[in-house]
Order: C-alpha cells, then structure tokens, then sequence
C-alpha cells in the first residue's frame, strides 16, 4: 500500500557526540526532526577540511592524464575501478559479491573493424551494349570488380552480408515533409542498393532550401535510416560534387602556397653573390624541403578530386542493423550511372540544384553485387559494486546510492569539441560524482551504528554511451528490484555556484519533496526541483522500473564533454555539502518506518537545456542496453500516445507507419514524417511475436 506523504517522520535520535562530528555534516539531524543548525566547532571544519581534501584527491586522480578520460575500452577506465573497488573495501563496504569481486562484469559492442579484404568486395554488373537475346543472361551481362580502398570502401556505421541488388540513384537521400522535398517520392527501393549523395541539395547558395550549413538531413546516419526505412537493402554514398570543389579549393591554396615558397626561396638565394659552400649546400636542403611538400600537397590535391571516406568517417555504430553501408568514387558508379541515364552524378546533382526538385530514378539492368564483412568489437565493462547491510527486520529493503565513473575518452561521440582527438578529463562528468560517491559510501559506514537498511553503492560504466551500466544493473540485478525501495543519482555535482542545487524527480515519490525540505534546512541549497523520472543520467533506467529516484546536479556549463572539464576548476567546497546531503537523504531513507511510495511522474523526459523538439510526441523510454533489432524500449510515459496504444516495456518497434525501424535513430527519423494528431501503425515484436498496435501521435513537445 502506498504510504502518505506525511509518513516518512522518525523517533528522535541523540546529538551525535564529539567522536562522531563528521557526519553531523550530512544533516541528519534536520532528516530525523530535531532542530538546529549543523555544528560550526573548531572540530566539525577540521572534518570539512578532512573530507574536502579525500574529495579533491580522488577526483583529481580520476580526471588526471593517467586515466584517458576514462573511455570504454582505455585502460585508463579500468585503473578507475580498480581505484573505486579499492576505496570501496578499505572503507569497509563489503566487495566479495561476483566471483569474489566489486566487479559486475558484462561485455559491450563498440565500434568495428574490417574483415579479411576478400570478404569485402564489390562489382558493378550491367548490360553488355549490343548484346543479342540469344546470348545466356550471364553473356549479356559485364561484371567490372571495384577495388577495396581505391573504388570502396565500407562504412562502419553499416552492417555485414552477401548482396546481389538492383541500383537505384535516389539524389541526396532525403525526406523532408516541411520542405516538401522528397528524394523516395515515387521511388521503389524495396530490396534494392540506393545511391545517395552526401550533404544536401543548393549547398552553396545562402538561399537554398536547406541554407548554406549542413542540416540534420545531411548526417549520414540520417540518410542510412531513410534508406532502411523506405525498405532499401543497401545504401551507397558519394562524394557530391560541390563537396570535391571546396575540398579541391583548399587543397589548391595549400599547394599553391608550396609552390610560392619554393619560388620564393630560390628567387632569395639568387640575390646572393659568390655563395658559400655552406650556403649552396643549406639552399639545396631548403629546395629538396620544399619540393617534397610541393609533391605531397600535389598529391593531396589529386585525392581530393574523388575520395573515398575512411571506415569510421560516418561513426562506428550500426546499433544492430545487417544493412550493408559503402562509401564508392564517383568515378567508379559514373559508368552505370551515365550508361544508364544519360547524365553523370555531377549533372543530376546540378539539375537538382537548378529546379530544388528530386531527379531520382532506377537503372535499367545494372546491379551491384558483392560483400561486406565488418567485425565488431567486444569491449569489456564492469560496474563497480559495494554493500553496506542493514540490520532488522527491514535489513533485505534496499536502496541503491550511484554515479557513473565513466567518461569520453580522447573524444569522438558526445564529444562537444568533434575533431579533437585530445583526453576529455571529466572531472565534473563524473569525476564529482565518482569521488562523492566514495565519500558517501564512507560516511555511512561511519555512522556508528547499523542502518536497517541495506545500501548498495554503484559506481556505473557505459553511462555516456547510453545509460549502458545502470540498464544491464536493472536487468541483472544484485539485489531483487522489488526489494529496492529508492534510487539516489550523482552526476555533475562539482560545479556548484552560488548555492544552486538542482534536484531531478521530486515528484517520483510523495515523501520526497517534505524530506528534501527538512534536510536543506542545514545546508541551505538554493534548490530548483525538477519532475520528471525520465531523464539523462542513471536515475532513469531505475525509474523505468517503477522505482523512486533522485538526481542530484549542480549544473551544466562550458567545459561540458570538452577537455577542459578539469579538476582544477571542481569547487571542492560545494561537492562536499552535495555529499553531505545525498548521506543525509539515504539515512532518512534506510531509517523510515516505511518506504517511499512510487508515483509516476506526468512529465514524460527531461534533458538538459533541450530546444522544443519539431517532431510529434509518442511517450517511449528507449532501452540504450538492448541488444535487439528493433528500436527497444524500457517504459512508456504514463498517459502518453504510446501507453494509450497498448506499447509496454520490453518492446521493440520494428515497423512505424510505411517505415521499418532498425535502431533509434530509424525511429527518430521515421517519427519526424509524421504530424501530430496522425494515427499511425506501430509493429513490436513482444515475445517473440509481432503485434499490430494503432497509436495517435501527440502535438511536438
């Protein structure tokens, strides 16, 4: 039975005495109802000053070069849990919970490399010119190979297979319903390899269609789902042509500027009268110096005229699709393309620039056939895991107290600086978070007495890749879900300015808004409290459980998934009072007759300063640890489109309307085709089964 939110008082306990002052910081007294402010003595900011510098020394080793940002994969993020376990087990949290360890060990699929050259191969088969109809099919078809690395090369974002596939030229692969501009209209690409153009139509004019910057159409993970969604089996990028003149245009000055200082120096070395032997042989250096750059940069500009993208150019992640993904020279498919519509590449793309209206079009008896072979890659992972137990009849209820420990990396995805290949030291995400969580862990077990509760402390993994670590921990639990009675969140809790704590999912549980109130009285936060259970931290894969939770955040700013994100800039201070108070709140917690009643929140997600999204709302929690096709999800919102349509947890939406959806990122680009108000068909596969739901979209949130 849910408990009224009154419930949540305690019998009064005894001021602490001197021996145990350092967790009067954690405002217990204010969480159990006996009044008055924390104790200033000489001895209380002594333990300030005590727990401050454990603070600082853990999060500035798990920001330090030493680390590597802490990337899934770097050994760096193993040395940080290794540290995290260490400090785990001196505080006295027991450790020996997995074969003996903290660690819950799991395997994660990122990033790809390429197969054995000849299982990645491509030819363009098409009609042989004046060929009789007497000859076999075979006879009157050629086959001309494309050479791996100079003609193709398969792009990482797609998928591995054997294809034997009619071509269609579909434009610049685009679908935009504000626009109006529709690269599939009228196109049939069921089962067939698509060539798509990079970027998007009237680049280079400021008055384009699309403007002068690439728009979200342009991303070739968008233009992927586009194709898959329209039922295409492959998709074939090329380099359009506006992109080879401004990638020529900069390879030219480079070139150009070489040969200017060649010039220049043998002009200069021809004012020089009766030179040296020491000057002829420097000169001579000098020449051979500059001549090389002039060979290279030559070399460069030649490249450029009709590259081919590097593996990982368009991301490392096909999410689970088998969708072959290739990226040819224009120069390699012009031959089908003319033969087959009387244009090259180059003029269609500039008859879709003159009139802003789709040229796309099959090629009559041209295929492309092959394979491709990507492997991806295991990476390990491991969530760091201790337990404090409780004592008494409630010892078995749980609450869990997190922080995700992992960050970017050297960068690349999420990275706010893209093109930067430099340590993203994260010592605020989640540097803070990682070390108050030892902190917290730490006091509790000082606490002096049993708590009657248990608390498991988690420090997560993968939770920059998609809540990765707190969703397998909610699958593969340690302790039952139905025995855990809350969950508290840290995450980004070391910037904290002018006393601004902002707290997420108050209104998961009727007991949290008078508990916050009580335990701020000792600290006095300026809080902003946020509804809302969904939303970008670990919090959320525990919410979608249907459990309370709490998300503890001091605040976005500059240095966010930039390498600048550096211990030295951490306000010590405040992710201490941070600490304090997540302690005080889980005491309350494990010290309240009852547990806190769940209550779903009527805000569907929450994001960090997030724009009005343009697309219709549907009320799907995406599952980021599923492993299935399909676009899956964990929970849907209370009262949303996709709950009134009968979706559940466990889902995974395979179909939407006319589109199939293999990943997320299908979803997103399918949902975007669609108005709200619109009733649309939604296919999940639930238990192995498809069901047909019917769902009305709701207006853009």
């Amino acid at each position: 039975m849910p408990v009224d939110k009154n419930s949540m008082k305690h019998p009064d306990h005894p001021r602490p005495s001197a021996k145990s002052a350092v967790f009067s910081l954690f405002a217990l007294l204010a969480a159990v109802g006996i009044a008055g402010a924390a104790d200033k003595s000489e001895s209380t900011n002594s333990a300030n000053a005590t727990i401050e510098q454990r603070l600082a020394e853990a999060d500035r080793y798990l920001a330090s070069d030493e680390l590597e940002g802490r990337g899934l994969g770097t050994h760096g993020i193993d040395l940080a849990a290794d540290y995290i376990a260490k400090q785990f087990k001196e505080i006295g949290l027991k450790t020996d919970l997995y074969d003996g360890g903290p660690f819950q060990k799991f395997q994660l699929t990122l990033g790809a490399k390429l197969g054995p050259d000849e299982r990645n191969r491509v030819s363009l088969v098409g009609p042989v010119p004046d060929a009789t109809p007497a000859l076999s099919q075979r006879e009157r078809e050629n086959s001309r190979p494309l050479k791996l690395g100079a003609d193709f090369s398969p792009l990482a974002l797609g998928g591995s297979g054997k294809f034997d596939l009619p071509l269609v030229f579909a434009g610049f692969g685009i679908s935009d319903k504000h626009t109006g501009y529709d690269d599939y209209a009228g196109l049939d690409v069921k089962g067939k390899a698509v060539i798509v153009l990079r970027h998007q139509p009237q680049r280079s004019s400021p008055h384009g269609m699309f403007g002068p910057h690439d728009s979200p159409f342009a991303a070739l993970s968008r233009k992927v789902s586009n194709a898959y969604e329209h039922g295409a089996a492959a998709i074939i990028f090329c380099t359009d042509d506006e992109e080879v003149h401004r990638s020529v245009a900069r390879s030219q000055a480079s070139w150009q500027k070489s040969v200017d200082e060649l010039e220049k120096a043998d002009a200069e070395f021809k004012k020089v009268d009766h030179p040296t032997l020491d000057q002829i042989a420097a000169h001579a250096k000098r020449i051979d110096e500059l001549a090389d750059q002039v060979t290279i940069r030559g070399k460069q500009l030649l490249a450029e005229f009709d590259p081919v993208m590097g593996f990982e150019r368009g991301g490392d992640e096909s999410d689970g699709r088998e969708f072959p993904v290739l990226h040819c020279r224009r120069g390699a498919l012009d031959p089908a393309v003319k033969a087959a519509l009387g244009d090259d590449l180059a003029a269609l793309e500039h008859k879709i620039d003159a009139d802003g209206k789709p040229h796309s079009a099959e090629l009559p008896g041209w295929r492309i056939a092959g394979e491709t072979n990507l492997i991806r890659t295991q990476t390990p992972a491991k969530n760091v895991i201790g337990v404090l137990e409780g004592e008494g009849p409630l010892k078995d209820e749980t609450i869990v107290v997190g922080a995700h420990y992992d960050h970017l990396g050297y960068g690349g995805m999420g990275s706010a600086a893209p093109g930067v290949h430099a340590i993203h030291h994260g010592a605020d995400d989640n540097g803070s978070g990682a070390a108050a969580l030892i902190e917290v862990a730490r006091e509790l077990v000082g606490h002096g007495k049993k708590l009657p509760r248990r608390i498991v402390f988690i420090a997560f993994t993968g939770e920059e890749r998609g809540l990765l670590g707190s969703a397998r921990y909610v699958r593969d639990p340690l302790v039952p879900l139905d025995k855990t009675i809350a969950m508290l969140n840290m995450d980004m809790v070391g910037r904290l300015k002018d006393d601004k704590l902002i707290i997420y999912a108050n209104d998961t549980s009727p007991a949290f808004d008078p508990l916050i109130d009580s335990i701020n009285k000792d600290f006095g936060f300026k809080i902003t409290r946020q509804p809302g259970g969904f939303g970008p931290s670990d919090h959320a894969s525990f919410y979608g459980r249907n459990l309370p939770v709490l998300h503890f955040f001091t605040g976005t700013h500059s240095d966010y998934h930039r390498p600048t994100d550096t211990a030295d800039k951490i306000n010590v201070p405040g992710m201490r009072r941070v600490a304090q108070m997540v302690a005080a709140m889980a005491v309350a917690l494990a010290e309240a007759p009852d547990r806190p009643a769940f209550t779903e929140s009527k805000v569907s997600s929450v994001t960090i300063d997030a724009p009005k999204s343009d697309r219709p709302y549907f009320g799907s929690i995406p599952d980021f640890g599923a492993e299935q096709p399909g676009y899956a999800i964990s929970g849907v919102a209370k009262g949303g489109p996709a709950e009134q349509g009968g979706l559940k947890a466990g889902d995974s939406i395979i179909g939407l309307g006319d589109s199939k959806i293999g990943n997320l990122e299908d979803f997103d680009s399918a949902l975007r085709k669609h108005t709200g108000g619109e009733k649309v068909q939604v296919t999940v596969k639930r238990d192995g089964k498809e069901v047909k739901l019917e769902v009305t979209l709701g207006p853009p949130r």
